[in-house]
Parts: structure tokens; sequence; C-alpha cells
């Protein structure tokens, strides 16, 4: 049923497109058609063509959301020797999408900018059509351990991409354990756009500002993944992340 859907999409924007293209053959024939009009019906086929795009990506985004897995927390925070919290790797996540975004016609790719003294990742979500959501996250150079310059570039791309993937998918995830404590209520659902801007967070003071300027509601929410970022925040400045 999810593929109907998909294909009908696709094939009214293609039929749109039809239409226009036999209206523009017809008026390039005309000797009397002005070119003004000409670029007009132009103009308009780009336009059918980008909204189509869209809602073939939108329509195929709908769809893939319920198939996306949650993923397991396997990358350890350590400070000090010790463990004080956990990630989702970027490499378990690609692992665990990547087929789906495929069969729903996605691709993920990433561009990376390490000029100004910080790591600029920027996301790119393309669908087959045409269509593509992009995000970009900034952040420090990872400075923690003892990791030589090439090593701490590596580290912030890596959490970038992390961080990306995760709000284009708007991916969730979880400790390894969590399937074995069945009497546990996980809470709500974080809010997306939140946990965000507290991921992308790059002091303490900044997470604190970010923290006021959410609403109540929001709050309720995003406890853990405040808490979360305050220990990945430190790790980078003391510790390291494994």
């Amino acid at each position: 049923m999810n593929q109907k859907v998909m294909s009908a999409a696709r094939l009214k924007s293609r039929s749109e497109t039809a239409a226009v293209l036999s209206v523009i053959e017809r008026a390039t024939a005309n000797k009397d058609v002005e070119i003004e009009k000409l670029e007009k019906l132009l103009d308009m086929q780009e336009r059918i063509m980008n909204k189509g795009a869209e809602t073939a990506f939108n329509t195929a985004m709908a769809q893939m959301q319920a198939k996306l897995p949650i993923i397991a927390e396997r990358g350890a925070i350590v400070i000090e020797g010790q463990v004080v919290g956990f990630y989702a790797k970027f490499e378990d996540i690609n692992e665990a999408v990547k087929p789906i975004l495929q069969r729903y016609g996605f691709s993920v790719s990433f561009k990376t900018d390490t000029t100004g003294g910080v790591v600029k990742v920027t996301g790119i979500l393309a669908h087959r059509d045409g269509h593509r959501e992009t995000t970009d996250i900034v952040l420090p150079v990872d400075l923690s351990g003892k990791k030589n310059p090439v090593q701490a570039v590596g580290s912030s791309v890596s959490y970038g991409k992390r961080y990306a993937i995760e709000a284009l998918l708007n991916l969730t995830s979880r400790g390894q354990d969590d399937d074995s404590r069945g009497t546990v209520d996980p809470g709500p659902e974080p809010d997306a756009q939140g946990k965000l801007q507290l991921e992308t967070c790059q002091s303490r003071a900044e997470l604190q500002v970010v923290w006021k300027a959410l609403s109540t509601s929001q709050r309720k929410t995003l406890q853990q993944v405040k808490d979360s970022c305050k220990v990945h925040i430190e790790a980078l400045g003391q510790g390291v992340a494994a």
C-alpha cells in the first residue's frame, strides 16, 4: 500500500509536467508566440516540477518514518576513566538506516567546512525525484583527551554527522539495556526542535541560555537530553568520547 501511494504521487507529478510540456511545445511551434510568454511557461514548468518533487519527498518521508528504528547507544562518554554517559555512534546509525533510506528513494550525504576554528557539517537528505532538505551543525574542534589536530577535527566531524542525520530523520536512541526494563515508563518523546538546539550547544553557558528559552512543555520532554548534553560538553573539555 505504501509503494502504491508513492507511485501515485510520482505519476501525478509526471502527468502535470507532461501537460505543461505539451503546451510549451505547441507554443514554440507558433511563430507568433512572444518570448516573454514562452519564458513564463518555462518558469511554470519549473515550479510544477519542483512542487512535484517536494510532494514526492514528503509522501516518501511520511511513509518511511514508521520504519526507522530506535538506535542503540553503544558509544561511551568517558571522563577520568569513568563512563558517565552513552550515545548512538554514527556508524551504527548509518548501518541501521541506510537500507531503509534506499528502499524509499532517499540518500544522505555530508559537506564539511573547517574554516574559522570550528567544524561545520552540512547534512543533505535527497530524494530520487529531486527534492532535498539540509541542516547545518556547527561544533568546536574536539580537543578532549590526547588527540592530535587531525584526530580532533575528525572527531568533531563524526559528532556533526551524527547530529545532522538525527535531525534530518528525527531519530531517537536509547541504551542497549532499555529493552530489559519493561516496567519503566520511558516518558514522553523528546521535542525534536528543542533536542537539536540543546545538542548543538558548545558550552554550559550556551546550554543554560537555550534551556531558559524553551517552553515549559518542551522542558518536560528534554530533561534527560539536557543532562546528556551537559555531560557531553564536559567530556569534550575534560575526557574522551569512546
